[in-house]
C-alpha cells in the first residue's frame, strides 16, 4: 500500500510539474477560426433495414 501511494504521489508531482511548465516549453496554439460555410445536410442518405423492426416490450408479463 505504501508503494502504491508513493508511485501515485510521484506521478502526481511529475504531471503537475509538466502541466505548469507546458506553456513555457510548448508553442502557442494557432488561433482557430470556425468555417463560415453551412454544413450540407439537406439530403440524408437512405438506409436499408434488415429484419423485423424493434418493438419495445412495455408489458413484460405478456409475450
Amino acid at each position: 500500500m505504501v508503494l502504491l501511494t508513493t508511485v501515485a504521489l510521484c506521478c502526481g508531482v511529475v504531471a503537475g510539474g509538466l502541466a505548469i511548465l507546458a506553456p513555457v516549453f510548448g508553442q502557442a496554439p494557432e488561433k482557430q477560426v470556425a468555417d463560415s460555410r453551412p454544413i450540407e445536410n439537406a439530403n440524408p442518405t437512405s438506409i436499408r433495414v434488415i429484419g423485423a423492426p424493434f418493438v419495445p416490450n412495455v408489458n413484460p408479463r405478456q409475450r
